[in-house]
């Protein structure tokens, strides 16, 4: 009989994140050295990881940075999300210590999206060639599915733990003028709640806007709604599409009888940006 003791198993479980049957395996394998066995199932891992390609992978993890813009000046702020199978995975030590190399890669590579990030170096190793070993150790399929920048003269950071058992799933960064840098917490906690698309009106691109108006318009047909009243309902429906999707002129979370725009102008300040991820969203 393997020399191993069920602490052993619960130990290399909570390393690898994998099933209690295929760590016991690993270590009969191994006569029960742990780290022969750390191994087995990373390179039976590897030989997995076109066979997990197909599979879903929607939990995980949001992981962020602000720190000085080495571009300019103010700061910048990067967002990344980073996706596993299942929840005790996304817990677990080793996919937590890829989230920090992950994290940090995105900082210094200055890369824009997922793929100039995953092909970036991690101490002379492709990041991408870092997760597919990290996915082998777990069993699971790893993804780094996006990233965001943003920068401004002060950004504000808001992690959200769905779960308090569970590492962040909901991540916010807003981008602030030193005026707005008093509320721009509490307008991260509004995005990460009310999750809008668009800055302003003027964000919003033309065919939305004209989709919009035209649903309005047809709604407002089907519902026998006067000729001469149309435009002025349309209008009024296009301007409820606004006050729904645009941040500035949604209802601000903290005090719903102000828009978050009216509570930055009575701050003196101005939002110039913002980014928010929530995990398989």
């Amino acid at each position: 009989m393997a020399n191993y003791t069920a602490a052993d198993i619960k130990a290399l479980r909570e390393r690898t994140g994998a099933g209690m049957l295929d760590v016991k395996k690993a270590l009969d394998e191994a006569n029960g050295d742990a780290e022969k066995a750390l191994e087995i199932i990373r390179v039976k891992g590897l030989k997995g990881v076109s066979k997990r390609e197909g599979r879903s992978a929607s939990d995980g993890l949001v992981a962020a940075n602000v720190s000085a813009n080495p571009a300019g000046s103010g700061e910048l702020g990067v967002l990344v999300e980073i996706n596993s199978e299942t929840d005790f995975v996304a817990k677990n030590v080793t996919f937590l210590g890829l989230a920090d190399k992950v994290i940090a890669a995105a900082v210094s590579s200055g890369a824009q999206d997922a793929d100039a990030l995953l092909a970036s170096e991690v101490d002379g190793t492709k990041l991408q060639d870092v997760v597919d070993e990290t996915a082998a150790t777990l069993g699971e399929k790893v993804v780094v599915r996006r990233l965001a920048r943003v920068a401004g003269e002060k950004v504000a950071l808001y992690l959200h733990k769905v779960n308090k058992d569970l590492p962040p799933q909901v991540g916010v960064l807003v981008a602030t003028d030193a005026a707005g840098a008093d509320v721009a917490k509490d307008v991260a906690m509004h995005v990460a709640a009310y999750s809008p698309q668009y800055l302003t009106k003027d964000d919003v691109p033309a065919d939305v806007v004209e989709s919009e108006r035209r649903i309005a318009e047809e709604t407002s047909r089907n519902e026998g709604k006067p000729e001469a009243a149309l435009p002025k309902i349309v209008e009024g429906r296009l301007n409820g599409f606004f006050k729904e999707n645009v941040l500035v002129d949604q209802a601000f979370a903290k005090d719903p009888k102000k828009t978050v725009g009216q509570v930055l102008a009575e701050a003196g300040g101005t939002v110039t940006g913002f980014a928010r991820f929530r995990v398989g969203a």
